[in-house]
């Protein structure tokens, strides 16, 4: 499966984070807290929703299942203003992304993408978010649920 690459403009998101780990997985407990408050957020470019994972800079170089990272639920906004209370805006920096299209609920796609897509392409990985785009044909736990999975990447030097 080869993706598509893409550059991203900078994007303003609004939204909910947690810090967890891969042992510690905090997934549920955020997006239960997001959904009920998501319609509260001004400004929204659309209905696709934001899972986005800011790992440290050194997280993929010694994988550690129980290394935190900061998780998003957020939507992406066309301005900054009119927060709702307990929410936070982030900025998310614009670069190449790989695009990877996921149908179903297994995770087996991010095993392919790190260690058979990344090792044979032309790219390293970015420091920037990496992030699934939640679109009008996600369904939460159902087997034909579709996202796309994007990946932050930088030409190989």
């Amino acid at each position: 499966m080869e993706p598509r690459i893409v550059h991203l403009t900078q994007k303003i998101l609004v939204g909910k984070h947690l810090l967890m780990s891969i042992a510690d997985n905090k997934t549920g407990q955020l997006w239960q807290s997001f959904m009920p408050v998501r319609n509260t957020i001004s400004h929204k470019t659309g209905t696709d929703l934001f899972s986005l994972q800011l790992y440290p800079p050194d997280y993929f170089l010694a994988f550690n299942p129980h290394t935190p990272f900061t998780k998003w639920a957020a939507a992406e906004v066309t301005e900054a203003g009119n927060i709702p209370v307990g929410m936070e805006v982030l900025l998310v920096e614009g670069g190449l992304y790989a695009v990877f299209p996921h149908t179903g609920m297994g995770t087996e796609i991010f095993s392919y993408i790190f260690s058979e897509w990344l090792p044979r392409s032309g790219y390293t990985l970015a420091n920037r978010p990496h992030f699934e785009l939640l679109g009008e044909k996600y369904k939460q736990g159902c087997d034909d649920s579709e996202e796309e999975i994007w990946i932050p990447v930088e030409p190989k030097p």
